[in-house]
């Protein structure tokens, strides 16, 4: 089981999709969706907000990429923002991206859209196997 998921991703219409099968799948106990990393930032800031145990990020986004994110995310509240994990979820097949986004500490995982079922159970099991 995955307690607290996140999804943080501009794309309105694969953010229904994605809320669909999170919930389709039983896996997730709470799910948080933001379409603009900044709205997610200021979640995070929230003195009180629930601990998050996953953050599928995307990382083309307007305002803030899913990089920038990474930055101010590790920056005002250290890698700890995240209890286990903060996986990329993204279009991007570039190299570049995929080395980037392993030179971040709380980044565990690449993977390709679309999120499937299969990625969430993998999730859920590295989880129960305390692989993050």
């Amino acid at each position: 089981m995955i307690p607290s998921l996140m999804i943080i991703d501009d794309n309105a219409v694969d953010q229904k999709l994605y809320s669909r099968l999170v919930k389709k799948s039983g896996l997730v106990d709470t799910l948080h969706c933001f379409l603009m990393a900044p709205d997610a930032i200021a979640f995070l800031a929230q003195p009180d907000r629930p601990a998050i145990d996953i953050i599928l990020l995307d990382i083309n986004m307007p305002r803030m990429n899913g990089f920038e994110f990474l930055d101010e995310a590790v920056s005002r509240f250290g890698p700890g923002f995240v209890r286990a994990a903060v996986i990329m979820l993204t279009t991007s097949i570039s190299d570049q991206d995929r080395k980037r986004a392993s030179a971040y500490d709380v980044v565990r995982d690449y993977i390709q859209k679309p999120l499937e079922m299969g990625h969430l159970e993998g999730i859920d099991s590295m989880l129960r196997e305390g692989a993050f």
